[in-house]
């Protein structure tokens, strides 16, 4: 937690000593005495104001140590060896590798109905007809309908509502 602090001198001549002034005039008695401050404290940054000039000096915190978390030797076990299974046919591909898998066109936050007490504009085994509304991608306030490219029939629904996505991160999958 970083603190501010304003340290003010006394403008009377009598109380102050002539400070050494540097090569850009700058009061380096002051300089060291922020220094100081900011070595001898646990605040990580100061903040100075003297007539136009204003110096703010800041320090890192000490990164914490480390953590070290001791697991249960069962833990390093390796898992058994299973028998080798039968042949089996390929694998179907992941939804979001599917290759009918709708894709966001853009960086934002994807919604699947229309407001929060709504109900979604599309669910798992809904069928779609192309340019029907499928969902809403919220981005710089503005809010994007996201429409079926084709008909077909949803057969996944690979995002949240509300979930934040990227450009080209598959969406839903159309068959």
């Amino acid at each position: 937690m970083a603190r501010k602090v304003q340290t003010r001198r006394p403008s009377t001549p009598a109380a102050k000593p002539k400070a050494a002034a540097g090569a850009a005039g700058v009061d380096t008695e002051l300089l060291r005495e922020i220094a100081r401050l900011l070595a001898e404290s646990d605040l990580t940054e100061i903040e100075v104001e003297k007539g136009d000039l204003r110096i703010r000096a800041a320090r890192t915190p000490a990164a914490p140590a480390h953590a070290t978390i001791a697991l249960p030797a069962a833990a390093y076990a390796p898992a058994p060896i299973a028998a080798p299974a039968p042949a089996a046919r390929p694998a179907a591909p992941a939804p979001a590798e599917h290759a009918d898998a709708l894709k966001s066109p853009m960086v934002g936050t994807a919604y699947l109905r229309p407001s929060p007490d709504a109900k979604p504009f599309i669910e798992v085994g809904a069928r779609v007809t192309a340019g029907d509304k499928l969902l809403l991608i919220e981005a710089m306030k503005t809010f994007n309908d996201i429409v079926a490219p084709k008909g077909g029939v949803v057969t996944a629904i690979l995002v949240e509502d509300g979930q934040p996505v990227e450009y080209g991160e598959p969406l839903l999958v159309i068959e």
